[in-house]
């Protein structure tokens, strides 16, 4: 749906369209987990933990709805705009474990323009789901592109797994960069360059 340029302001709202979490459910497969690790889950210390773990899933897959609200550019604003080190956090449909790090968003404006706050709220949207990074990044930069209808666009995320350093190799502190460009930003050099270099990157 993409947004139409000649609204003076065009907000929109975004609902999660993903299926309800049954938190009981939930609960009941985090205490058949236990038991299946050796644990006794009706111990003073695990009694309550399946519904701490089951709420704490629905809280990381669930993102916050909120409005994406446009305005006209008026001044013919044509330079790169930049959202740098904004907090990416998600879980790896491989391992159900949790990856973590910033994302850098930015775009070439079009005809319209757009909250900085909400560059966030989109990497939000699609990072609160089961998610490997390389999908999430394209994923932004495709709704980004979709949705403001810029002359370009630009998605890097720089993340640490924990499903890579809490197990396997346990490569502690090895960061995971993965960078998706729409328009302007792919196909021009010096654009190109520009942005990574903002991003603080070596194209």
């Amino acid at each position: 749906m993409a947004i139409s340029a000649d609204l003076e302001s065009v907000p929109l709202r975004i609902v999660a369209g993903r299926a309800e979490i049954d938190l009981p459910a939930a609960q009941r497969a985090v205490t058949d987990l236990l038991v299946a690790l050796g644990r006794d889950p009706h111990s003073a210390h695990l009694a309550d933990t399946p519904r701490r773990v089951a709420n704490a899933y629905a809280e990381m897959l669930t993102p916050r709805e909120f409005e994406l609200t446009t305005f006209p550019n008026d001044e013919g604003y044509d330079e790169l705009v930049l959202a740098k080190d904004i907090p990416v956090q998600s879980l790896c449909e491989h391992h159900l474990l949790p990856f973590h790090g910033v994302a850098h968003v930015g775009y070439l404006p079009g005809e319209r323009i757009l909250g900085l706050s909400k560059l966030a709220r989109v990497v939000e949207l699609f990072a609160r789901d089961f998610q490997v990074q390389e999908r999430l990044t394209k994923q932004v930069a495709d709704w980004l592109q979709d949705h403001l209808a810029p002359k370009g666009v630009g998605v890097v995320i720089e993340a640490e797994h924990q499903c890579m350093s809490l197990r396997g190799v346990r490569a502690t502190g090895s960061r995971t960069v993965t960078s998706s460009l729409h328009g302007i930003l792919r196909e021009n050099p010096s654009s190109r360059q520009e942005f990574f270099a903002l991003t603080g990157l070596t194209p």
